[in-house]
């Protein structure tokens, strides 16, 4: 008979004082509970006892083996006030069924065609740069990834109004950032405040533009070979055989406008950041550039032959993840190695502490692409990297994203080094991604 043990305890601390560090800097708060208790503990966030998990083995069998024990946590359940019933907020057969149905849009054939508007969209941003001029490249990366987004997903054209739908979505992330921790979350959305009123606005915002192009598709019933097409023409033949109504593709096309340019964008301002400071890795990846592909732009075809600049790509999102943690909510009593944890736990997997543990990442803090060769992989669990989840519910996009990260990386590096400029204070800001929290201000500085 096995003796299961109970997870560790963090140290007891006064009510409110871990909301409160949460709040103030939550990577430092996750690293500390790692640094001191270790794979597993168990510790007050406000009311609820959550369990921060950073063991690949139990990763794993919390993301692959036991998935169906697992519900998204309380953050997601939050995000459907935004995001609705899509493929990151739904849960059990309908989003078995959602994912049915967009799971053709993101067959490698299909990623491959949008490669080459995630080329020339970069191409078209890199051209209208000049020497000596300073950007926020947190902002442009944003504003190009929101580009390739809508047009791959709805054929649309946004670059006129981008700044203004970047502004509505920011708008959103950074109020429901700031209020999905606190224990009244549910009584304070439906009071007469100010960000309230802001957030139902900008949501309203983008509700328009997603729900007019919606209904001028369907008015056409045109295949226009984008993802809105795949969902408007996709059948559930596994079940009934119907498709998405107009609510369902708002909060499919909602959730992967979202995820689709914020998470993107975040890991290639990380990246440009990263170069900056780290010449002789810049160096390595503009060798590769050139040699690859000879001054014309990349296409799908180059995608497998640029690895350098895939390392490069994956060592930025291990240091700074877009998608920092994760929550899962324990549907029963679970054991977690020789530890056996209670029904309705609700458990914090965190890419960005796991990605820093120093037993599989010596000097972790390092920027080292060479990290991601085949042989260094192979030497670490599976699990020891995740910035996409893992699972059942891992990312759908995962492939768009890591087709448009390298494409857009080798597109602008073939003409542009980017420094960061001197006053630029470089913060992590843990809102719903990982964003700079004083964005990225660089000086753009011609390649000879």
């Amino acid at each position: 008979m096995i003796t299961y043990l109970r997870a560790p305890r963090a140290a007891r601390t006064l009510p409110g004082v871990n909301v409160y560090r949460f709040r103030k800097d939550a990577l430092q708060l996750l690293q500390n509970m790692y640094r001191r208790y270790g794979d597993l503990v168990q510790f007050h966030l406000g009311s609820e006892r959550v369990f921060l998990v950073s063991n690949p083995d139990y990763i794993r069998d919390i993301l692959v083996t036991n998935h169906k024990n697992f519900i998204k946590g309380r953050g997601l359940q939050r995000a459907r006030k935004f995001l609705g019933n899509g493929l990151l907020t739904s849960e059990g057969e309908f989003h078995k069924r959602q994912r049915r149905l967009a799971q053709p849009a993101f067959h490698r054939e299909r990623i491959a065609l949008y490669a080459r508007i995630m080329a020339q969209y970069a191409a078209e941003m890199r051209d209208e740069w000049q020497p000596g001029e300073q950007h926020d490249i947190a902002k442009e990366m944003m504003r190009l990834t929101l580009r390739v987004v809508a047009k791959t997903l709805f054929d649309a054209e946004v670059k006129d109004e981008s700044d203004e739908i970047g502004a509505a979505l920011t708008t959103v992330i950074e109020l429901f950032s700031a209020v999905m921790t606190l224990p009244f979350f549910e009584l304070l959305e439906k009071l007469p405040l100010p960000f309230n009123y802001r957030f139902r606005a900008a949501q309203a915002r983008l509700d328009r533009t997603v729900y007019r192009i919606i209904e001028e598709r369907r008015r056409t019933n045109e295949d226009r070979g984008d993802l809105l097409s795949m969902l408007l023409m996709a059948r559930d033949e596994e079940g009934d055989g119907s498709g998405m109504t107009d609510e369902q593709l708002r909060d499919e096309t909602m959730t992967l406008f979202l995820a689709g340019h914020e998470t993107t964008a975040n890991a290639l301002t990380w990246t440009w950041y990263l170069l900056s400071q780290h010449p002789e890795v810049e160096a390595r990846l503009h060798a590769e550039v050139d040699a690859v592909l000879g001054g014309r732009l990349p296409t799908a075809a180059d995608y497998g032959k640029l690895k350098y600049t895939e390392m490069v790509f994956a060592e930025s999102m291990r240091l700074y993840p877009p998608a920092w943690v994760f929550g899962r909510r324990a549907l029963e009593a679970f054991s977690l190695g020789r530890y056996r944890l209670p029904a309705r736990s609700l458990i914090l997997l965190s890419p960005y502490v796991v990605h820093h543990r120093a037993d599989f990442y010596p000097d972790p803090e390092r920027f080292i692409p060479e990290r991601w060769t085949p042989e260094e992989k192979e030497k670490r669990p599976k699990f020891s990297y995740f910035p996409f989840g893992g699972g059942p519910r891992a990312c759908i996009g995962e492939g768009f994203a890591w087709m448009e990260g390298v494409l857009v990386l080798a597109t602008i590096a073939q003409k542009w080094r980017l420094r960061l400029a001197q006053e630029a204070r470089v913060v992590p800001e843990p809102l719903i991604t990982l964003r700079p929290k004083y964005g990225m201000p660089m000086i753009l500085e011609a390649r000879a």
